[in-house]
């Protein structure tokens, strides 16, 4: 290890490579400084051969043992691994073979894997040197990472990766080792019979693998219940693109409501977030946060208000055609994110988003065709969506005394304190679209009757059940249902929609 300097070489080489995570560093490079020399024979029964010949007295390979590794290479290729086994040395050597001791020793196996970087990146013209990373679990520090570092720095000065990242044991739920003979073996092609590979591979992605990486029925059914919710946020997105053609249909990046303006910056900024994780291979974290924009951002939130723009509005109208805009870009760019974990559900999701003409998802790199958003504030959608929030807590005190049924059979007046009251008050007729009620009005929080408590975001909220009839078509309880004698069962909003005279949105 010390001759020519290979030691200092290759404690040097580590520091280059990235370890993931971090701690690799320091246990790869106490290996190296401390192992003694590698003696890469074993006396086994079977294994790589090493085909050497070696004098009798002296102990010196022979003169030509370059030139007879080669002949025996070829044999080996022609006859098979026994073919050095089972020949006599004079087949080689001639009468040298009364001179020389043919080596029956097999190559330590850390050898035979430690030389891949050779024997499989050098010899395919379709892959590269050094490897962009090695997998392998924390045991190989004294194993395969080893070996292979020290193989690649004998041969070529550098390390045969950029780099290692290094996992924990597979254990069952309550952390013990997998055995068979415990019964506590998962079968992973029954599970993926049972549940499909995809949910498999969510279920790799969804554990901190630095740690020991739990696996029973119970987490895989959670990571199956996870996976629904990812491939329900898709579906709902392509259904409501059915008659959307986005070189016709798209509507320009300025006159998107603001909702989905909000939407696809929230959007562009997680996919930041993403790659980051992606680049880091922090795929637990990936997870984390595409189930949290499927459930919270997507499923309680956007995709729930923009409901009655989508059923409702006219066909062509502004309002359809700007969250049908939005929708379209968040699938593309939702698709792109599942791929190197859903990787089978992202290829079926490809398949039906409207114009879509790449072939495969696996041709394409980050989805860039963003609509330029620098419009919205952020921060304020952020408050709006909490305040929203403890607005469903209220609605649902409410159904639990029996006072409505849904959101839609209330009213909500809105209390609000002098930060929060211009952001709620903006949005004027279209605060009921936010809070998904018949009608929602604001007032300042001195307003406020005895007895209403603000909540923690600046809002004191009252709710009553609605006086008016229900329009048969948007379900809201409106003062106009039934003034209009051709549509007595609609609001005047409906009669409106289905009529040509577009309904206007601003906000929601």
């Amino acid at each position: 290890m010390d001759k020519g300097r290979l030691r200092e070489h290759i404690v040097k080489e580590i520091d280059k490579v990235t370890w993931v995570p971090d701690w690799g560093k320091a246990r790869i490079s106490n290996m190296v400084e401390n192992r003694p020399d590698w003696c890469i024979s074993r006396q086994r029964a079977w294994g790589t051969p090493m085909p050497l010949f070696v004098h009798s007295t002296t102990r010196e390979l022979h003169p030509n043992t370059l030139e007879l590794i080669e002949k025996v290479a070829l044999l080996i290729e022609k006859s098979g691994i026994d073919a050095w086994f089972e020949m006599d040395a004079r087949e080689l050597l001639g009468d040298d073979a009364e001179l020389y001791d043919k080596i029956n020793d097999t190559m330590d196996v850390w050898f035979d894997s430690g030389v891949t970087h050779f024997c499989v990146l050098q010899q395919n013209k379709d892959l590269y040197f050094p490897a962009d990373i090695y997998f392998e679990g924390s045991d190989q520090h004294r194993g395969w990472f080893n070996s292979s570092l020290t193989t690649s720095v004998a041969m070529y000065g550098i390390a045969p990766y950029k780099t290692v990242l290094t996992h924990g044991y597979t254990v069952d739920a309550d952390g013990k080792k997998l055995s068979k003979s415990k019964g506590n073996y998962v079968a992973l092609d029954k599970l993926v019979n049972q549940h499909g590979a995809d949910i498999l591979r969510l279920w790799v992605a969804s554990t901190d693998y630095r740690h020991e990486v739990s696996i029973s029925d119970e987490i895989i059914k959670r990571n199956a219940d996870a996976y629904r919710r990812i491939r329900n946020t898709a579906r709902f997105l392509l259904a409501n693109l059915f008659d959307f053609d986005p070189a016709v249909d798209s509507v320009h990046d300025k006159e998107l409501l603001e909702l989905d303006k909000w939407a696809l910056k929230r959007s562009q900024l997680l996919q930041k977030e993403i790659i980051e994780a992606y680049d880091s291979y922090q795929f637990h974290i990936i997870y984390q946060k595409l189930h949290n924009f499927c459930a919270v951002d997507m499923g309680s939130f956007y995709l729930d208000l923009i409901k009655d723009r989508q059923y409702t509005s006219a066909k062509e109208s502004k309002a359809r055609r700007s969250c049908q805009t939005a929708m379209y870009h968040i699938i593309r760019a939702f698709t792109l994110w599942l791929a190197p974990i859903l990787s089978f559900t992202a290829e079926e999701i490809g398949r039906y988003i409207p114009g879509y003409n790449q072939g495969s998802v696996f041709t394409e790199l980050w989805y860039d065709v963003w609509p330029k958003i620098d419009d919205v504030t952020m921060e304020d959608w952020d408050e709006l969506h909490l305040i929203r929030d403890e607005v469903n807590k209220a609605l649902e005190e409410t159904r639990q005394k029996g006072e409505i049924g849904s959101a839609l059979a209330a009213e909500v007046t809105l209390y609000a304190d002098n930060k929060v009251l211009p952001k709620l008050t903006r949005l004027g007729e279209e605060l009921r679209f936010l809070l998904i009620t018949s009608d929602a009005a604001v007032h300042p929080m001195n307003s406020a009757p005895t007895g209403i408590t603000p909540t923690a975001f600046g809002v004191a909220i009252e709710v009553s059940a609605s006086s008016h009839e229900k329009c048969a078509r948007c379900w809201h309880r409106r003062p106009d249902v039934g003034q209009n004698t051709q549509y007595p069962e609609l609001c005047l909003r409906c009669v409106g929609n289905i009529s040509g005279q577009e309904e206007m949105r601003q906000f929601i």
